[in-house]
């Protein structure tokens, strides 16, 4: 597969996601109570469901509303 400049798929990324909050993520899914199923739920669905560029823009898209839900 043949990636364009500017596409989601050449690893380029416009927000800076620390270690820290991928592992802190990782541990709010794998959590007991009902958000964490909910959450890694959705996650398998969409991995299931959705292409790599498909997950990325979905990515992008929570994170920047989550963005603008604090302003």
């Amino acid at each position: 597969m043949t990636t364009q400049e500017g596409s989601l798929l050449t690893g380029k990324s416009a927000f800076c996601i620390s270690d820290w909050q991928l592992k802190e993520a990782q541990s709010l899914v794998e959590g007991d109570d009902e958000g964490s199923r909910r959450t890694l739920a959705a996650v398998l669905r969409a991995e299931a469901e959705l292409t790599r560029n498909e997950r990325a823009a979905l990515a992008f898209l929570l994170i920047g509303r989550l963005l603008d839900s604090n302003r």
